[in-house]
């Protein structure tokens, strides 16, 4: 079977995952987890990469990345490369400790973000090492209840935006949230996985299948045989695009901001955080509004016409 092709552009999320050679223990000790944290975090120091929730277990790793420079294969390959070399001369191991390339699942963040923490938090319990996630010491976990201090090369706020504006509020319902899908025993978030590899909406896997790009690998290396990268797409002022919706809808319209949101997510390489802090309002709702507006076009003729007159005007 040939291999996944990568996806890969600035400010992509990613569920990566790298097993044991042979299902055998990458970490055997607590300073092997020690060094792979600082693998990750001179990876986050050297390619501006954003670690939003990790989980080590005995065999296999979980991370919940952001890639803001959309450079996923250099993060992965110092990470894993750094942890090999240590692992081997720690404990006289020769070979791979991993089996394999990594693996990576681009994800729609906005849609899977709550679901997929939950899931990488809850991985302990079910393997059950553990009856409770904030007792397992190598995951982030107790960095979102606020038990300990997350370190500066990970961030929290960006799943628990998903939950609250307030931290303590978003804190207490995240937990709820965790405990809740335990209690529950819901299926895995990844089990949504298109056949593409690709998590999330069918808008997102087309639009994300419209703008990519094929481009052949320099070279024979048999681990990266073909690299597939998606068009970069505009990054015109946000200012204008308000602008130019407003001037379009009418400055009273109670649609302008809403469509403003819609085409700068849909059209534009701005992230979550930036839309939010520029239109005022949390990531979540940027992304609410977002999949609002998605649904109404379907059925509003008039307003989809409009929105797609400013998109030409806009984009071409």
């Amino acid at each position: 079977m040939a291999r996944q092709l990568r996806i890969e552009y600035g400010g992509a999320f990613y569920h990566v995952t790298s097993r044991g050679n042979g299902k055998c223990a990458i970490f055997l000790s607590g300073d092997d987890r020690y060094f792979f944290l600082k693998c990750l975090r001179d990876a986050c120091e050297r390619f501006s990469c954003v670690i939003h929730v990790y989980c080590l277990m005995g065999n296999h790793y979980h991370l919940f990345i952001e890639t803001p420079r959309g450079n996923l294969s250099g993060i992965m390959h110092l990470v894993n490369t750094s942890y090999s070399i240590y692992f081997n001369h720690k404990h006289a191991h020769c070979g791979h400790p991993f089996q394999g390339r990594y693996k990576a699942i681009l994800v729609q963040a906005e849609e899977y973000a709550r679901d997929l923490a939950a899931y990488i938090h809850l991985n302990p319990v079910r393997a059950g090492i553990t009856d409770s996630p904030e007792s397992y010491p190598w995951s982030n976990y107790r960095d979102y209840l606020g038990i300990v201090q997350p370190p500066p090369w990970t961030t929290i706020s960006f799943v628990l935006s998903f939950f609250g504006s307030k931290q303590a509020e978003a804190r207490r319902k995240y937990a709820e949230y965790v405990l809740w899908r335990q209690a529950q025993k819901l299926p895995s978030p990844l089990d949504k996985l298109s056949p593409s590899g690709i998590l999330g909406t069918q808008d997102f896997i087309e639009r994300v299948k419209n703008n990519l790009k094929a481009t052949e690998c320099v070279g024979r290396d048999r681990e990266l045989p073909q690299l597939r990268k998606l068009k970069p797409k505009p990054r015109p002022e946000l200012s204008a695009v308000l602008a130019v919706t407003e001037e379009f809808l009418g400055p009273t319209n109670r649609y302008v901001k809403k469509c403003a949101v819609f085409l700068s997510h849909k059209n534009t390489a701005y992230t979550l955080r930036e839309l939010g802090v520029f239109y005022r309002t949390s990531i979540s709702s940027i992304s609410q509004i977002y999949q609002k507006m998605d649904k109404e076009l379907r059925f509003n003729e008039s307003l989809s016409q409009a929105v797609q007159e400013i998109e030409k005007r806009l984009f071409g």
